[in-house]
């Protein structure tokens, strides 16, 4: 099982940036969803990473299979 990390990074303007890795599909906005919160709920831009959109595009095939 691979490594689950969160990197949270302030720039020096004040703003705060989460790095998630080693979770695949979107699993990671539930990492993520207490932090946020505390940080004050405001999420300006939400950027997926390829490893997120990984397994929601074998997700999206295997319903296509199926039906």
């Amino acid at each position: 099982m691979e490594m689950q990390e969160i990197e949270v990074i302030i720039e020096k303007d004040g703003q705060v940036r989460l790095e998630v890795r080693g979770v695949k599909g979107e699993s990671c906005l539930d990492l993520t969803k207490d932090l946020e919160a505390a940080l004050g709920g405001d999420v300006a831009n939400r950027e997926m990473t390829p490893e997120a959109l990984e397994n929601q595009q074998g997700v999206d095939q295997q319903q296509r299979l199926q039906e």
